[in-house]
């Protein structure tokens, strides 16, 4: 079974490839030197591929098991490895230093937690909901919430869950039932939770001293739907009065699901005031946990699609070890006599070239998407912020569904690499794929990503941040051109395409149309995205900015192949979106199921 090896000269190459240098001139980055990141990049690398890395196989065996009073217990190493985490300052890198955080940019964080997913899944969704809950508290949380909770969930100390889903509501929040109840016998903004929660992340477990669970409740007075929904800090353990951990709160997990993959990963359902009510305490106004809980989701989404790079780069690893050392066959070359190892064969060649530039291109988009954020948050220049805010905003739901829809292809194809050895679990590939499969799901299916993508990012402002974004492509495409001119004509098609099908849509915005043209346009523009990326990534390569020409020369061949041989496949997307809603929605229920 292949280790993990940071991908530490391609993250370099695609930090750069979404500003890095000019991240890192903006007021508060200035500490984001080149020298620094490097060695930032290389401590992530020795975490994750010594520590973490090795612990993802017998963790996914062990699993996680709970007692009878709702405790639960982490594989073994699981604790350990998590304190190490915590004493490296590692969850604290990209968040404000007044409350112990290292206020680097978002773009490096990303990378970071790139590798903690690529090197075990399962452990880092725990950091994940953690860094979820400061992005929420940081924005919408009172000052003594602040004060109270951001610095053990910036430190890692304790960590951060989001309780949104119930049996019955999932994606629909407006069927939310966990009530919340005023206390005003524990003090003001306190209040009595009590309801169930399902599929709930790290609900409990044994690696951190407290849990930081965010939960969405209703009002008894509160008005109907999704206008009614408030959101609440509810921790496991009350804290005493020198603010440390006292008294178990009236919480705890009732079971854990048993899932396809993250075996590792405690998903818990739990149970809130089984004895008379949770402790609660009111973040901002009553009636607009929704609206808070997004800041959350938003951040999460962008995190979601790192773990679609995380496991696209682990499987790629691990089928072009496997390929180098499989002897088979004959030199399809006929350069060698006898058998060969697989990597020469060129199927095999477009399997593993496919996972690496489906994996590089994903991985330029969610860092492309840290980038606007942290130019969103710290440009001086008031409409520099708001175009990035835009563009941040447009890009999301693409880092997020296109980049899991990634992670699921390229760990298919690792599987498909190893032949029937990719059937059997002891060589990992099948991990892979059984981890990936819920990155697709969770944090808003990619069709709700893509739904929000046509309906929200697209049709609400007739496509103007999609041309802002078009506009560079062009330019980017006419560099090309000049540069390397076998690669502009690719990229200018799938643009074209990309034109035609927002003309479409705009004009077919009817919701059933909409919602039927929504995914295949965002596997659309993901291409073309990643395209423009990688494009932009094979400009820096002729330049030599890489610093090592086998690299270099390595991203322009990659560049290449996306371009040439995968960046086509948007002119059948742009097909599917002009074929509408007809075939869709013309059979019956009954009809569906053929008997």
């Amino acid at each position: 079974m292949t280790n993990y090896r940071a991908p530490i000269s391609d993250m370099t190459a695609a930090l750069t490839v979404a500003g890095m240098d000019d991240i890192a001139a903006l007021p508060g980055y200035e500490d984001a030197s080149d020298d620094m990141v490097t060695a930032i990049l290389e401590e992530a690398g020795k975490l994750a591929g010594g520590i973490l890395a090795p612990l993802n196989a017998p963790g996914d065996r062990q699993g996680c098991s709970i007692s009878e009073d709702g405790a639960v217990t982490t594989p073994d190493g699981f604790p350990a490895a998590y304190q190490q985490f915590v004493e490296g300052g590692w969850n604290g890198v990209p968040f404000d230093p007044d409350f112990g955080g290292q206020g680097l940019p978002l773009l490096l964080g990303t990378a970071l937690f790139e590798m903690w997913q690529a090197a075990n899944m399962s452990f880092g969704l725990c950091p994940m909901l953690t860094v979820g809950s400061i992005e929420l508290l940081t924005h919408h949380g009172s000052k003594e919430q602040k004060a109270t909770w951001l610095p053990k969930l910036i430190s890692g100390e304790w960590t951060g869950t989001m309780n949104l889903t119930e049996p019955q509501a999932g994606s629909d929040l407006a069927a939310v039932r966990t009530k919340a109840t005023p206390a005003p016998d524990l003090g003001q903004g306190i209040y009595r939770i009590q309801g169930g929660k399902i599929f709930i992340t790290h609900g409990d477990h044994d690696m951190s001293a407290n849990i930081v669970h965010m939960v969405l409740a209703r009002l008894s007075d509160a008005p109907p739907g999704i206008k009614g929904i408030s959101l609440f800090i509810v921790p496991k353990f009350l804290l005493n009065n020198a603010g440390e951990p006292g008294e178990h709160n009236d919480l705890r997990a009732v079971s854990l699901e048993h899932k396809l993959g993250i075996h590792a990963s405690p998903t818990c359902v739990m149970a809130f005031g089984d004895k008379g009510g949770a402790i609660g305490y009111l973040v901002g106004e009553e009636n607009r946990g929704i609206e808070y809980m997004f800041t959350m989701m938003n951040n999460a989404r962008l995190a979601v699609g790192v773990q679609g790079v995380g496991i696209a780069e682990r499987a790629t690893q691990a089928a072009v070890d496997y390929a180098r050392g499989r002897v088979q066959g004959p030199d399809p070359a006929r350069k060698t006599k006898g058998a060969v190892s697989i990597i020469h064969m060129p199927d095999v060649r477009r399997m593993l070239m496919t996972m690496r530039a489906l994996t590089q291109a994903a991985r330029l988009i969610t860092f492309q998407t840290a980038a606007e954020l942290d130019r969103a948050k710290a440009h001086p220049d008031e409409s520099t912020r708001a175009t990035a805010e835009s563009r941040a905003a447009l890009l999301t739901p693409i880092a997020k569904a296109w980049s899991t829809e990634v992670g699921i292809q390229v760990a298919n194809l690792g599987i498909q690499v190893h032949g029937g050895l990719g059937f059997i679990e002891e060589t990992g590939a099948a991990q892979y794929l059984r981890d990936a499969r819920i990155a697709a799901i969770y944090e808003g299916t990619n069709g709700i990503q893509a739904i929000d993508l046509v309906g929200r990012k697209l049709i609400r402002d007739k496509g103007a941040a999609l041309s802002a974004l078009l506009a560079e492509m062009r330019a980017t495409q006419a560099d090309l051109t000049q540069v390397l001119p076998d690669l502009g004509p690719p990229l200018g098609a799938a643009l074209d395409d990309v034109e035609a099908a927002r003309a479409w849509i705009l004009e077919n915005s009817d919701p059933v149309n909409m919602q039927s043209a929504a995914t295949p346009f965002l596997n659309l523009i993901g291409l073309a995205t990643g395209g423009w990326l990688l494009g932009k990534l094979a400009l820096n390569a002729m330049a030599g900015t890489g610093g090592d020409p086998a690299h270099d020369t390595a991203r322009l061949t990659v560049a290449g192949f996306f371009l040439r041989h995968l960046l086509p496949a948007t002119g059948g997307h742009l097909a599917a979106i002009r074929a509408g809603a007809g075939d869709l929605m013309a059979l019956d229920e009954d009809a569906l199921t053929p008997v």
